[in-house]
């Protein structure tokens, strides 16, 4: 296959794919989905101008699905198919070149031959002048590289451009960082050690003596704004934003991308969900087990760091309880259990809107909740969740043996038997487990601090025109009691007009005739909606609980800091 990126500024990927056909009637396909991102997203409709040929003859093609084409041939001839991928798109699941750089998650890019899923693929590049290429890839020669199979060539993320690249090693494994967009190395000269000791951690957790991605590739794109990152097997693809780190948490959260990224090189990649050994690219395939896969991870990479020696309790702590406070303040905890947000990853987490707060709650975020309950509930016992992960890599993990729920229940259990009930329990109920009472056996307790103002059970946004909308609308809150809607436009309250950078709260508290009253009469709300300007009677509720601080408990019991040490330091 050769990729041909030498017209950056068109922004089309030139594929060409070469095979030798075994039979006369072959079909074709562009996966729907890429892994580790849960959402079909129809890669093909970045796809033009396909055409097969054999010799100078062109072959005729018939789509028989939208991401599929069977071919009826008359020979066995070598085979040429050639097609275009419109790459516009900057994110770590989609393809992007320009003149800057090339970014392609190859689920986006190449086509699947039927019946050569398991043969060697064999990737050629046609590059700009001065840019280099970085996958994880055997390289076989220039600008040439082979995948030992379809599934390890569309889980290579492909970067090319001009851009710095360093190499260090973990363990004596080696590893490369690139970075696109700033040299983040250059400006910060412990940062590879830093990296460095946060992979070894991740080794540490899973007491392996090496990681199992050997070589591993880091790539960072270091954009204006952004985060996100994408595991593969063999590396991990950054975005961070500029601004965000800037921030006096900037770095430490970067560091935490990278140890959720790097731990999945276990957790997800090889210690896999039954549901997906092997790999479906075509469809949607229910795994109820992301809470493990993500949630898990997702609580240890707050912690990698600080056990790697970087950083400090205060800042877990501090980071912690921003979890911990976001969830409690989704509503949506409370209509949809974990299992339920595993199993509706494909239609729910990846596609936000102005009610999903109400409707549902990650599994990245109470998946990672749950894993605290978790290693602390385990810690009573005198285990904790590393003994598990750890049990479940020799069982599982290291075999490329795929797991099911019932698999996870029985490892938990053989640690502490309770579990068998109360775990089932906890991933099927929308009722919360005790983490208070989990939280004080490290000496620890939430702090809630409450508004000044009314509360209104909305979200505004300024429009370009100067309006004030209503971007989120509480279920159950005062709002939605007086029939307001998501996307109505706020024009005044009690007859005084709102502006686009007002806050409506404000006007509840301001008007107030007693100003030791919580929350004041009903007023009159005059807003618009589809072009119609109507009139309601809103009631704000006293002010609310906007956010839960984790701090360390002065009356706790003498002997729990040992224990909060021990816990801290991932130590089971």
């Amino acid at each position: 296959m050769r990729l041909d990126l030498r017209s950056p500024e068109r922004q089309l990927v030139e594929v060409e794919i070469a095979v030798v056909p075994r039979f006369e009637r072959l079909v074709l396909r562009l996966p729907a989905w890429t892994p580790g991102s849960y959402l079909i997203r129809d890669y093909v409709r970045t796809l033009e101008g396909l055409e097969l040929l054999q010799g100078d003859r062109s072959v005729p093609v018939q789509r028989i699905e939208p991401s599929a084409w069977r071919i009826e041939l008359s020979s066995l001839e070598p085979l040429r198919i050639r097609y275009r991928i419109l790459a516009t798109e900057l994110t770590v699941r989609t393809c992007r070149l320009s003149g800057d750089h090339a970014f392609l998650a190859l689920a986006g890019v190449v086509l699947q031959v039927e019946g050569e899923r398991w043969s060697p693929h064999r990737l050629e590049l046609q590059l700009p002048e001065l840019w280099q290429a970085f996958l994880p890839l055997k390289q076989l020669a220039p600008l040439c590289w082979q995948a030992p199979d379809f599934d390890a060539l569309i889980d290579a993320p492909l970067e090319a451009g001009p851009h710095p690249c360093h190499e260090f090693q973990v363990a004596g494994v080696g590893h490369r960082w690139v970075g696109m967009g700033g040299d983040l190395v250059a400006s910060d000269p412990a940062w590879l050690a830093d990296v460095e000791r946060v992979c070894l951690s991740c080794c540490r957790l899973l007491d392996v003596d090496t990681p199992p991605g050997d070589p591993y590739l880091f790539v960072l794109h270091l954009l204006e704004n952004g985060y996100g990152g994408l595991e593969h097997d063999h590396a991990s693809i950054l975005q961070f934003g500029r601004r965000a780190l800037a921030r006096s948490d900037g770095r430490r959260k970067l560091l935490q991308l990278v140890a959720h990224e790097y731990l999945h090189q276990w957790n997800v990649r090889r210690l896999r969900p039954a549901e997906l050994t092997p790999i479906d690219y075509d469809r949607a395939s229910i795994v109820p087990t992301l809470w493990f896969a993500e949630g898990v991870t997702s609580y240890y990479d707050q912690f990698l760091p600080l056990s790697a020696g970087i950083g400090t309790e205060a800042e877990l702590l501090e980071d912690l309880g921003a979890d911990l406070s976001r969830y409690r303040l989704t509503p949506g905890r409370r209509v949809q259990s974990l299992v339920e947000s595993s199993e509706e990853a494909w239609v729910k987490l990846y596609r936000q809107d102005a009610h999903s707060a109400d409707n549902q709650i990650s599994y990245y975020l109470k998946g990672a909740v749950l894993a605290l309950v978790l290693d602390l509930h385990l810690r009573r016992h005198g285990s904790a969740l590393a003994v598990v992960l750890r049990q479940l890599w020799q069982s599982h993990g290291r075999w490329g043996r795929g797991y099911r729920q019932q698999d996870l229940v029985a490892a938990f259990a053989n640690q502490a038997g309770d579990l068998s009930t109360l775990l089932p329990l906890w991933l099927t109920s929308t009722d919360d487990p005790d983490v208070d009472a989990y939280l004080a056996d490290v000496g620890l307790r939430l702090v809630s601090e409450s508004t000044s103002t009314p509360h209104l059970g909305i979200q505004c946004e300024p429009a370009a025109d100067g309006a004030l909308l209503l971007k989120r609308v509480e279920r159950h809150g005062p709002a939605q009691r007086a029939g307001l809607l998501v996307g109505d436009e706020l024009l005044a309250v009690d007859g005084l007009r709102l502006r686009r950078n007002d806050d409506p709260s404000d006007r509840f508290r301001s008007v107030s005739a007693d100003p030791e009253l919580p929350v004041p009469a009903a007023l009159e709300v005059l807003y618009c909606r589809e072009g119609v300007v109507r009139t309601t009677r809103l009631q704000a509720d006293p002010p609310v609980v906007s956010r839960w601080r984790l701090e360390i408990d002065p009356e706790a019991p003498a002997g729990v800091s040992d224990q909060r040490a021990r816990w801290l330091a991932l130590v089971p």
